[in-house]
């Protein structure tokens, strides 16, 4: 019995793992042997290409398409239209598959509406990648981009809120209290 609802326009393909109170919206393909997490929210018009690998509580906005090559740890947020590459320099007559450039999306990352993952590229933990921002290079975590290409503008929490560092490189999230600490270019979380 199947513990995951999925719309009865939505297509399912052979070998596919989908956990547990997860959702496949309409129109929506999930390709062969591909892993999905429980509580996932695969909404309208989604692609998830062969292989793919999402982890718990990954929700994915209307109109992406996740290409093989691409895997996404818990807690990931993907926006509307935001699209994933996953090879650098495609043409239609020559076949590329084997090819397939690797991205990975860290646990909490946030990719926002209409943003490009140029393939290749990783974006760590609770990063948060501006709308329509356009990624050609490794996001670090908490990191904030925007722009295109995209450009580091500051830090976030895993709230998501912009962090504010104090002359001590400490920073406090008002809504969560979390602190954080900025060392080296890199953010941790200490409290």
């Amino acid at each position: 019995m199947e513990n995951f609802f999925v719309h009865e326009s939505a297509i399912i393909d052979s070998g596919c793992i989908i956990g547990e109170g997860t959702k496949v919206w309409h129109f929506s393909h999930i390709m062969p042997n591909c892993f999905i997490g429980k509580k996932c929210n695969i909404g309208q018009n989604v692609v998830v290409s062969p292989d793919v690998v999402l982890g718990n509580n990954v929700k994915i906005q209307n109109n992406v398409s996740i290409y093989t090559g691409v895997t996404c740890d818990d807690d990931v947020f993907l926006g509307p239209s935001m699209v994933f590459t996953n090879v650098i320099n495609p043409r239609s007559a020559i076949n590329r598959r084997e090819q397939y450039a690797k991205t990975h999306v860290g646990k909490g990352a946030s990719i926002g509406a209409n943003a490009t993952i140029v393939c290749g590229h990783d974006i760590g933990e609770y990063a948060f990648i501006g709308a329509g921002a356009v990624v050609t290079k490794n996001v670090p975590p908490y990191a904030l981009v925007v722009g295109n290409p995209a450009k580091q503008i500051g830090w976030v929490g895993e709230y998501g809120h912009r962090l504010d560092f104090n002359e001590n490189n400490v920073a406090i999230c008002h809504e969560s209290k979390q602190e954080y600490k900025l060392e080296n270019n890199t953010v941790t979380k200490i409290s």
